[in-house]
């Protein structure tokens, strides 16, 4: 049986830019454990080149239009959301008003059901209600059913789907949202 972490032993913070580097090695480990077996290996290169470079993850980190949420467990970065307040990309299916999109959440696999994500969905709806925003959303991969279990466990239903352009190809995700 797998263990809970003890509230000591994890720290969620807003990321500074000198977490770049380490926030671009866990996001693209986290993306290629979760999107890899699924998808061509060639894409994935691509896309996370693009995506989840140090570069690419300073330039978040500092865009005042984002937040980073960086969780760190025992001193080491282990899971990570970004933020968009009152996001210009908001699709119509979002109804709800002040909507702030969950932009990227993940776990680094050796924490998966420990607790982690509960612990940083719960900071990622802190932020949206500090950011003014009253309703959270996100697009979730279609063929990723472990999240969407999550998300309907936090609380987020299903409202439409929104085109998600993985390296050259567009891909299906799903738009759940909930009110803060």
């Amino acid at each position: 049986m797998t263990r809970s972490l003890a509230p000591t032993e994890l720290v969620i913070r807003h990321a500074g830019i000198k977490d770049a580097a380490q926030l671009a090695d866990l996001a693209a480990r986290t993306f290629h454990d979760t999107f890899a077996a699924d998808n061509d290996p060639h894409l994935m290169a691509v896309h996370m080149a693009r995506s989840y470079n140090p570069d690419a993850q300073r330039a978040e980190i500092t865009n005042p239009a984002m937040r980073t949420l960086l969780c760190e467990i025992g001193g080491c970065p282990g899971a990570y959301a970004q933020l968009r307040p009152l996001s210009v990309d908001t699709p119509p299916c979002v109804i709800g008003s002040e909507p702030c999109e969950i932009m990227r959440f993940y776990v680094d696999r050796p924490w998966i059901g420990r607790g982690v994500a509960q612990r940083l969905m719960d900071a990622a709806n802190d932020e949206g209600r500090s950011l003014g925003a009253q309703t959270i959303w996100l697009g979730v991969w279609e063929f990723n059913p472990r999240a969407i279990a999550f998300y309907k466990k936090c609380g987020f239903t299903l409202v439409g789907d929104h085109d998600f352009l993985f390296a050259d190809v567009v891909q299906t995700d799903l738009v759940m949202s909930r009110p803060l």
